[in-house]
């Protein structure tokens, strides 16, 4: 009787599982945000697309993954309660990445029935309780700083890098050609101080750029309002959120781009 060589199979069977377990170890790059990060289902509708949509084009997709859970009309508090944050808790894990763009729609209305989305302004610990009328359910509002906070803290505790990005500016210049720094992000960098998350400044380095292209120029990256990119818009500003994580001082997600 022949006997089989087992030898081979072993090899195969070893193999299959390293293989396997360098696919579990891959890290896992979070995005969360906004519109201006995600619009729509990400796919181009009306023309318009998000940064987080392009960021494949920057990072190696062969040694990290790049997981966008961004989503059009959030606030840093809608991500929260409508239980987006709560789903990525349940996977993040250690030596993961999260980069998180909140702040367009923080300063909406704290309760009205139209989005009930807005954060009272700034980054203590102040809170409201509130009726929330879209939600139907009593509600304890918080700063956009204490949930910038949570996030941050979360991942960390996860063992995740969290890395604060200050929001895309609108295409919103002045007689002088001038854009003014959104206050948000100012508040984003106040989070990262006091979370020890990194911090890139998007808002910026987005308008340092605009500013030199010209109002003219950069009408041509907003085909519906102020605020939504198109396709080259969106590259546009994916761009420098890489150039961003390349520059960020002892961040090992700089690794990862191209």
């Amino acid at each position: 009787m022949k006997i089989k060589p087992i030898i081979p199979l072993l090899i195969l069977v070893v193999f299959l599982g390293v293989s396997f377990q360098r696919l579990q170890d891959k890290p896992v790059l979070y995005i969360i945000g906004d519109s201006t990060v995600q619009n729509g289902s990400g796919k181009g509708s009306d023309s318009l697309w998000g940064w987080g949509s392009f960021m494949n084009l920057f990072l190696d997709t062969t040694k990290i993954e790049i997981q966008n859970h961004a989503k059009g009309g959030r606030s840093s508090r809608t991500f929260l309660t409508d239980g987006r944050w709560d789903s990525i808790m349940k996977t993040i894990k250690k030596g993961d990445y999260v980069l998180m763009q909140f702040g367009h729609n923080d300063g909406g209305e704290l309760a009205d029935t139209l989005r009930a989305r807005g954060t009272i302004k700034g980054t203590g610990e102040e809170s409201k309780d509130i009726y929330n009328p879209i939600r139907k359910v009593n509600e304890t509002v918080y700063t956009y700083g204490y949930y910038m906070r949570k996030f941050a803290n979360e991942a960390k505790a996860k063992g995740a890098i969290p890395i604060i990005v200050s929001p895309v500016p609108r295409n919103k210049f002045n007689d002088k050609g001038k854009i003014e720094k959104d206050q948000y992000g100012i508040w984003a960098k106040e989070v990262a101080q006091q979370t020890g998350a990194y911090f890139l400044d998007l808002n910026t380095m987005v308008i340092e750029k605009y500013e030199k292209m010209g109002a003219e120029k950069v009408k041509a990256y907003f085909p519906k309002d102020h605020t939504h990119t198109n396709e080259v818009g969106a590259i546009f500003n994916a761009e420098l959120v890489a150039k961003g994580i390349k520059d960020l001082k002892g961040c090992s997600l700089k690794k990862y781009v191209k």
